[in-house]
């Protein structure tokens, strides 16, 4: 028995045979050819092929994970018919004399480095996309056809890496788990994993070579772990598991498509909060009405640098198209205080919790506030985008933040980029902010109460000191009339108030919370369901 770790893509448990998938390295060799026109001839043919085998795959994708997520196929589609691409192979052809596999592989090679070389991770993870068209050519070239990988039996599939064809192309029957040495979580076999619910690992740093096809492996998407050939006790450990996840997958077909509505006919909005692009299956997997939090700092965190303006588009727009026509709540930047970035220079402070943070640093900082609001309403185009300010104490800060957006707007319309301004919220967070609601709800959309900040300010409690567990209460009578003052402001003008806390999933609260009139409640995609079977139990 060993054990190694990777990056999680999808957190599900499997047990099963591996299968490796070793692929036939395309040793392309170059031949000198004469008749340059009858290469690029071929070229032509073998493009004309892919784009119909491409074809196929988007419409097997779009039965399997949706239209949003079969798009990849469309792009490839495209990408054959790029000029640029096209004449790197053609003008490699007829300089050099060389043949039509080897100019594709070398100009497949050129194109994967450049977006391989790109800061942008998004744009990194094309690289993968360009070798997955390049070797589709090269193998219609060579007369191999699709490639496609099957299992003969129920298989934890083990490879270097998998492509987005492979992925679509493999019988999902006989899928219990992915696990690559190389990939990337913005892949789109990753993506793909996480919709067709199969879990999944990557950056496992496992030698093929000594994996034999039937042998055990346990894939732990939970702990980001993979274990080959397994004790008898780890074996039953998870099958245990399992067996738990089976339930839970009962439970969700059996409330799945199911309303949010009390025995007595009060409906409420369920929603999820999420931490990235990468939780948005498990959104859809528990059947949530949408997200009502999406924590956007999450792509600020980790890095030397902050995120540009295309590579956060990317993000915000791979989710809405995800989600279809359900509502995504993006909070903006929400930095400081327990999350931190050097590159803001926020330094150090006695009191972060009461510091330099969230809609502050926005608003002193406002390039990269204009940043993420340019990206976030060029992305509000494709799908049901709202989006929320965190931390606001005042109706100066909410006049400051709309003086910003007219510049965006401006700025966007300037330069003639498709843009949308969707609905803009505000999260209470403070006890300020309650005690001014009715002049905020003016300037709102909507309200999303944060309640974990808004028990920590209201008890004057620093929620990250374990010393002080005892006496922290989100119970307590205070922080209940604090929420319920901030529903009564809001509905007096007409917005609506969700709880976006981890509050929203105390089943103890839930009647309490529907009594007060509460709109939406946002929680973690394991809670959707169980607060769904609460609200329907409630008379």
């Amino acid at each position: 028995m060993w054990k190694l770790s990777g990056k999680s893509v999808y957190k599900g448990i499997a047990v099963g045979p591996a299968a490796v998938l070793k692929k036939s390295d395309q040793q392309v060799k170059r031949r000198k050819t004469e008749d340059a026109e009858a290469e690029i001839a071929r070229i032509r043919e073998a493009a004309a092929a892919a784009k119909e085998q491409l074809q196929r795959l988007y419409e097997k994708a779009v039965a399997e994970v949706g239209e949003a997520n079969a798009m990849i196929f469309e792009a490839h589609q495209m990408i054959l018919e790029d000029e640029d691409f096209l004449e790197a192979m053609y003008h490699m052809i007829r300089t050099e004399k060389v043949n039509a596999e080897y100019a594709a592989a070398a100009a497949g090679d050129h194109f994967a480095e450049m977006f391989a070389a790109m800061d942008n991770d998004y744009m990194k993870a094309r690289a993968a996309d360009m070798r997955d068209i390049t070797n589709r050519l090269i193998r219609n070239l060579s007369g191999q056809g699709d490639g496609a990988f099957l299992a003969e039996q129920p298989s934890v599939i083990i490879a270097d890496d998998l492509s987005p064809s492979e992925t679509v192309q493999m019988d999902k029957s006989r899928i219990l788990a992915f696990v690559t040495v190389h990939g990337s979580a913005n892949s789109h076999t990753a993506i793909l994993a996480r919709l067709m619910n199969i879990p999944a690992l990557v950056g496992v740093p496992v030698d093929l070579e000594k994996i034999e096809n039937g042998m055990t492996v346990i894939v732990d998407g939970m702990q980001g772990e993979v274990i080959f050939e397994p004790s008898k006790a780890a074996l039953q450990e998870a099958q245990k598991r399992i067996a738990q996840e089976t339930e839970r997958a009962a439970l969700l077909q059996e409330l799945k498509g199911k309303e949010n509505r009390t025995r007595s006919g009060k409906t409420v909005n369920v929603y999820a909060n999420i931490g990235g692009v990468g939780d948005v299956g498990y959104v859809l997997e528990n059947d949530a009405g949408g997200i009502g939090l999406f924590r956007s700092e999450f792509l600020y965190l980790g890095r030397s640098d902050a995120p540009g303006e295309e590579e956060q588009f990317q993000a915000y727009m791979q989710v809405l198209r995800m989600m279809g026509e359900k509502k995504v709540i993006i909070r903006t930047l929400d930095i400081g205080a327990d999350k931190k970035a050097d590159y803001l220079e926020l330094g150090e402070e006695e009191n972060p919790a009461l510091g330099y943070r969230a809609i502050r640093i926005c608003l002193k900082q406002p390039e990269i506030f204009k940043t993420q609001l340019r990206a976030l309403f060029r992305a509000a185009m494709y799908g049901n985008l709202s989006i929320m300010y965190p931390m606001i104490i005042s109706v100066r800060e909410m006049q400051q933040i709309a003086a910003i957006v007219r510049q965006v707007q401006e700025e966007l319309e300037a330069e003639g980029i498709p843009y949308r301004v969707p609905e803009q919220g505000i999260m209470i967070e403070t006890p300020a902010a309650v005690m001014i609601s009715d002049e905020l709800a003016e300037l709102a959309d909507f309200f999303s109460i944060g309640t974990n900040d808004l028990t920590q300010y209201t008890l004057a409690i620093d929620r990250q000191n374990a010393r002080l567990d005892d006496f922290y209460d989100p119970h307590h009578p205070a922080v209940l009339q604090m929420i319920r003052m901030t529903v009564e402001s809001a509905h007096r003008h007409g917005k609506w108030a969700g709880i976006c806390g981890e509050i929203g999933a105390d089943l103890e609260l839930t009647e309490e919370f529907l009594k007060m009139g509460v709109d939406e409640l946002s929680v973690s995609p394991a809670m959707v369901l169980e607060l769904r079977r609460r609200i329907r139990e409630i008379e």
